[in-house]
């Protein structure tokens, strides 16, 4: 049937394309100079907005990772809002000298109606009036101490929206993990950095990302309420003409779930989140991409591109088709058998890349060899286990739910290790 073979090819293309992009970005970030930004006056103001829901055991490291930074600390100020908090995140805030905003609202739930409400009061009080730029930030989060003086030799280079490089405090925790980790890495390594070179929009993760407030004032505020709302104001950015730059000396830990059942329900939410925003944006960004020319709008729609419901829809219909008689199932069992080589060769794939982001990205990685190559060996598990998330998020309905932060201080990882001595040193 011509419906078919239409889905086939297009699946070849969609997923052949974005592989092969993916191998180009690993070859230019590999052996192209990384784009750096000159050094820069300190005197920009700017507001860090943190989301916190029940986070007491986590976010002082923050908080104090922010007002020890190289960039003067008279130059931040720290605004929290405790979402729908019952323990003691508020007081803790306020003890360490932030700003706080209580919101209780178990309607609209999630990080983007948090931002909404923490900005809206920020503008209400004309507090917001200010600052230079807005940091984003999740309570578990933790910062080399040049975080703020790197982000800001690039945004006075000219960017508005900027993303940073995200590391992780328990990688070696377990092979969960490990996994996640891996991906914010093999990001930040070859993705973001290799756009940068090639002069193309990077996207936003969720945490670690600055805008300004000429973006601010655009968006009013905060007005991305999707599962992946991170995701959304970068479709929403690109739309606008904004390039989103990336700063790879600018260093963020972040805390990753350790239970398989944690990782399921967060990749689920992502997993839908990327649906929607698909639905949302999808189609803008194709006519954007054609119109305008704009390689970004193409490298992003690859990047959100449904795949996994191309090919429920292509097992669907041939499966519909041979039960009808119209083509056979010795067809349809080859055409089976050709899906499953390419899912093996991109797990053989991930492993490789895997490897690769460890050897690359060594210094960065804390934990032994041994453990490197043991997680390389099931970084593939931790990818194929997107097979059953993506096809359930196209069922499924999937809502934001926080996540446990085990209050990990970030010992595990020696960088991290050695800001605390440091720090613990100039406070003795």
């Amino acid at each position: 049937m011509a419906i078919l073979d239409v889905l086939d090819l297009l699946l070849v293309i969609v997923g052949g394309v974005s592989i092969a992009y993916q191998g180009f970005c690993i070859l230019v970030s590999l052996f192209a100079k990384p784009v750096t930004f000159p050094a820069a006056p300190m005197d920009k103001r700017y507001a860090v907005l943190i989301s916190a829901r029940n986070e007491e055991q986590v976010v002082g490291n923050l908080i104090r990772d922010i007002q020890s930074q190289s960039y003067p600390s008279r130059l931040i100020d720290i605004w929290l809002v405790a979402d729908n908090c019952d323990d003691g995140t508020a007081q803790l805030a306020r003890d360490l000298g932030c700003h706080v905003v209580e919101r209780f609202n178990q309607q609209q739930v999630g990080k983007g109606y948090a931002l909404t409400y923490l900005l809206n009061a920020m503008i209400d009080s004309k507090a917001s009036d200010q600052y230079d730029a807005f940091f984003v930030f999740d309570a578990d989060n933790r910062l080399d101490k040049h975080y703020f003086e790197e982000m800001n030799k690039a945004y006075q280079s000219g960017f508005r929206i900027l993303t940073s490089y995200r590391n992780s405090v328990n990688l070696s925790e377990n092979w969960v993990s490990s996994g996640s980790a891996l991906w914010f890495i093999r990001e930040s390594r070859f993705v973001s950095a290799s756009r940068m070179w090639l002069g193309n929009s990077c996207h936003v993760g969720g945490t670690g990302f600055m805008f300004s407030q000429e973006v601010m004032r655009r968006n009013q505020g905060w007005k991305f309420h999707l599962l992946t709302e991170d995701l959304e104001f970068t479709m929403d950015s690109v739309l606008h003409g904004d390039r989103i730059g990336y700063v790879g000396s600018a260093i963020l830990y972040d805390e990753q779930p350790v239970t398989f059942a944690q990782s399921w329900r967060q990749r689920l939410r992502w997993s839908k989140g990327f649906l929607q925003v698909f639905r949302y944006y999808g189609p803008a960004l194709i006519r954007r991409a054609i119109q305008e020319r704009d390689f970004s709008s193409i490298d992003l729609t690859l990047f959100i591109c449904p795949f996994t419901v191309l090919a429920i829809i292509r097992v669907l219909l041939g499966t519909i088709f041979a039960a009808c008689g119209f083509i056979s199932w010795s067809s349809q069992g080859a055409a089976l058998f050709n899906w499953m080589l390419g899912v093996v060769s991109s797990m053989v794939f991930m492993m490789v890349l895997a490897g690769l982001t460890m050897v690359v990205e060594r210094k960065q990685i804390g934990a032994s060899n041994r453990e490197l190559f043991a997680y390389a060996l099931s970084f593939p598990i931790y990818i194929l286990s997107y097979v059953p998330i993506s096809f359930q998020a196209v069922f499924a309905k999937a809502q934001w739910k926080p996540i446990e932060h085990q209050g990990s201080s970030g010992a595990e990882n020696p960088r991290i290790r050695e800001q605390d001595r440091e720090e613990r040193a100039m406070a003795s």
